[in-house]
């Protein structure tokens, strides 16, 4: 296989712009984007003529039957990640989907189905995960030096009252799926393990959907991750890990270029600037998933170790279990 990988684009929205950016910081003989596809062939269109992409298609099915694509993003609502990543994996597309990789576990599990059925790489895009700091915090639990991990205290928060697609039902919204997958996802990082306990509380706003929650993990040993994820007001917007022997900071760690690493020094790493603005903070950040995938493919791998199968279930399972404490339950737990 050659190293160029040629992604499919599903989804015309603010993300998936930012995921283009991102890939044009990468070397042009590694990623191509062959093609964007949306539900309106006009706004297709225009995102392809900004960002030079050779296709624009009118329907995800058009994207699914390209010949050209090896990989596809998708970008779309949280509600139609399921359909549509099925659509990808079932006409043999390996594929990256945005976070949360659906509104409950058993709509993970048909895609993950999917996946295997049809030996495609899929991956969650838990883009965190890759950045140069969460691979030091790896590295400083695995050869010791945090010793033995004891609490993780993570909170994650912004004013975003006026962002529909977090406050209302029928566009999948609600906390737990769009913040809490980041605060759930770097406790897990974190601990390597499934919870043993789960404690929740949240409010609900006038369409019966999360916009503050807090949570406590409980883990082996009685060791705790302790977090808040609110649409209300900004928050700390930290994860800081203490083990036996110190502790680490990940600053804005949804996004985080910078860590406090375990001497109390500051690290950082940026990465470069694409040729547009980003909609959203820090989204050239997504390279670093981006040439995850790339080198997961070539290896003729169907997960990435640092965001597996049986992570993105585990993520689903602990998001269920929070929405349920909290009363917010959707047509999809009923079906």
């Amino acid at each position: 296989m050659s190293k160029l990988i040629r992604w499919g684009i599903a989804s015309a929205g603010k993300i998936s712009e930012d995921f283009v950016i991102a890939l044009s910081t990468l070397p042009s003989s590694d990623h191509k984007v062959q093609a964007i596809a949306a539900r309106a062939l006009d706004r297709a269109q225009e995102f392809a003529t900004k960002h030079g992409i050779p296709k624009a298609l009118g329907s995800y099915e058009e994207l699914a039957k390209s010949t050209d694509v090896d990989v596809v993003y998708i970008g779309t609502l949280n509600p139609q990640h399921y359909e549509v990543a099925v659509l990808m994996l079932n006409n043999g597309k390996h594929v990256l989907c945005e976070k949360p990789l659906a509104m409950n576990k058993k709509q993970v599990e048909g895609i993950l189905a999917a996946a295997k059925a049809n030996k495609r790489f899929f991956m969650e895009a838990v883009w965190s995960r890759f950045f140069p700091s969460y691979q030091r915090v790896k590295e400083l639990i695995s050869n010791g030096q945090l010793g033995q991990v004891k609490d993780v205290e993570v909170n994650f928060g912004f004013p975003l009252a006026h962002v529909d697609r977090l406050q209302k039902r029928d566009l999948g919204g609600g906390v737990v799926y769009d913040l809490g997958i980041y605060t759930i996802q770097v406790s897990q990082w974190a601990f390597q393990e499934k919870p043993e306990k789960i404690e929740s509380k949240g409010t609900l706003n006038a369409e019966g959907i999360d916009d503050d929650v807090s949570a406590t993990l409980t883990y082996s040993g009685g060791r705790t991750a302790r977090m808040r994820f609110s649409s209300k007001e900004k928050l700390s917007n930290t994860a800081v890990i203490k083990g036996t022997k110190g502790q680490v900071t990940l600053v804005d760690f949804w996004t985080p270029n910078k860590l406090i690493d375990i001497d109390g020094q500051e690290k950082e790493w940026l990465p470069p600037k694409g040729k547009y603005e980003t909609n959203y903070a820090n989204s050239e950040a997504m390279r670093y998933e981006a040439e995850a995938v790339r080198q997961s493919i070539i290896a003729g791998d169907v997960e990435n170790k640092n965001v597996t199968y049986a992570d993105s279930l585990l993520f689903a399972e602990i998001e269920d279990t929070i929405r349920k404490q909290i009363g917010v339950l959707n047509k999809y737990d009923e079906q």
